[in-house]
């Protein structure tokens, strides 16, 4: 560990930022908050993801629905980014080589 870091280049926030979503500073009433925070802790959901839901519902703007073929879209997305990839997978394997192995299967 050294004795000193420089942060000069630092920036401040997320290190990684949430896609889909705006950090914002937003003033609201205490009782809405309070209120919030309830049921919050009734819940286990945060806050301001109750907030987030609340303020979707009253837009009437619904999340798209999860289907088996956008989950395994997604996963193959997530893999190819990694350097993995899917295949047939048979008693014995996991189903994903990394790109180095597909490689010494293919030579």
């Amino acid at each position: 560990m050294k004795k000193e870091y420089d942060f000069s280049k630092g920036k401040r926030g997320a290190v990684l930022p949430a896609e889909g979503k705006t950090r914002i500073t937003i003033y609201l009433d205490d009782v809405v908050i309070d209120r919030f925070k309830s049921l919050s802790e009734k819940t286990g959901k945060g806050y301001q993801t109750l907030v987030n839901e609340a303020l979707r519902v009253h837009l009437g703007v619904e999340e798209e629905t999860l289907t088996a073929s956008t989950l395994r879209r997604i996963l193959r997305e997530e893999l190819r980014s990694r350097g993995l990839t899917t295949r047939s997978t048979g008693p014995t394997g996991t189903g994903l080589l990394s790109r180095e192995r597909r490689g010494r299967r293919a030579g």
